[in-house]
């Protein structure tokens, strides 16, 4: 990796964060009496010249769009397009999920497609078909053929997110692994870790079997595989009792209540950490996390705003919405 690159790279990088909404707008937005307030607040940002219909109607298109511009701008400056792919890969497996299962069931999700900065609708849906796509990783041909072969030997779709979702995390630890920057690697190996602590939960609640959590979870974090599946056949105390003895015991007590931990909160959490963790590549002059640092700043905006419109839609309290939303730099 080219570090005199980023460095030429990371000043542009600056320029786009000063486009972010400051906190102190989402605070107005926030506290807006009504969704009409929001909406002139909405229309007076970035996101305002996406608007072309009625508000409500048009928010989602208008933050798809802007995150689909600055995805574009991004890939062709950046030194690697692989840093920028290693954070919209999840909307790359989100289309497989959508467009495989659409195949499978002779329906059309097309408009479930969120851009990601490399691989296109139809270059996707030709992959589904033929097992062959112009341009597609062979990781990706691989992960279609597998969900394919599981399909046609158990006519169920249950298997398919587990197949991709797998698949997902082991391809953001290798490429983080080809790349080779530390700092990244420890931030996909923490979300993989995170990821795994969700799915374990949840796997609790719904009462999974070992043998099913086996297939889901990925090996690829720092917390041993078979120390996560040992706690998967007990309850979320056990559970919340062995979190404590991890790298991440600290920060789950913020959200262990009645020596439960809080599911509601755990996925909230695993965004403040990562966002947390970004910040420090405010400092980075070199290497690629100030570019990662944006495209997640990016995203948790996008969520925020999305969370405080249809909360105020649905008539949510301002406390309501608060206590979902997620950290923004500065906050």
């Amino acid at each position: 990796m080219k570090q005199s690159s980023y460095h030429e790279l990371n000043p542009l990088v600056r320029l786009k964060e000063l486009e972010l909404l400051t906190p102190d707008l989402l605070e107005r937005m926030l506290k807006a009496e009504d969704l009409a307030d929001v909406e002139t607040l909405f229309r007076g940002t970035i996101y305002g010249e996406y608007l072309t219909e009625e508000f409500s109607e048009s928010f989602e298109e208008a933050l798809g769009h802007a995150q689909e511009d600055l995805l574009k701008e991004l890939v062709e400056i950046v030194p690697d397009p692989k840093v920028v792919w290693i954070y919209t890969m999840r909307f790359t497996f989100h289309n497989l999920k959508a467009l495989i299962k659409a195949e499978l069931l002779d329906q059309n999700f097309d408009e479930l497609f969120i851009y990601d900065g490399f691989y296109s609708l139809e270059q996707i849906k030709t992959a589904i078909r033929t097992g062959q796509a112009s341009g597609l990783p062979s990781s990706l041909l691989e992960s279609i053929q597998e969900v394919r072969e599981h399909f046609e030997e158990s006519n169920s779709l249950q298997g398919i997110d587990i197949i991709l979702d797998r698949k997902y995390l082991y391809s953001q630890r290798k490429i983080a692994d080809a790349i080779d920057e530390p700092e990244l690697t420890k931030e996909v190996v923490s979300f993989i870790d995170f990821t795994n602590i969700l799915m374990v939960a949840r796997g609790i609640k719904q009462k999974r079997s070992r043998n099913f959590m086996s297939t889901a979870l990925s090996s690829h974090g720092s917390i041993l595989k078979e120390e996560l599946l040992d706690c998967v056949e007990g309850d979320l105390e056990q559970f919340t009792n062995y979190l404590k003895t991890t790298s991440y015991g600290e920060m789950m007590e913020t959200i262990i209540q009645n020596n439960i931990i809080n599911l509601s909160q755990l996925e909230r959490l695993c965004d403040d950490y990562l966002t947390s963790f970004y910040e420090t590549a405010q400092t980075q002059a070199f290497g690629p996390l100030p570019v990662l640092a944006l495209l997640n700043a990016k995203a948790i905006e996008i969520k925020n705003l999305r969370l405080i419109i249809t909360g105020k839609r649905v008539g949510l309290s301002e406390e309501q919405i608060r206590e979902r939303m997620r950290e923004t730099y500065g906050t």
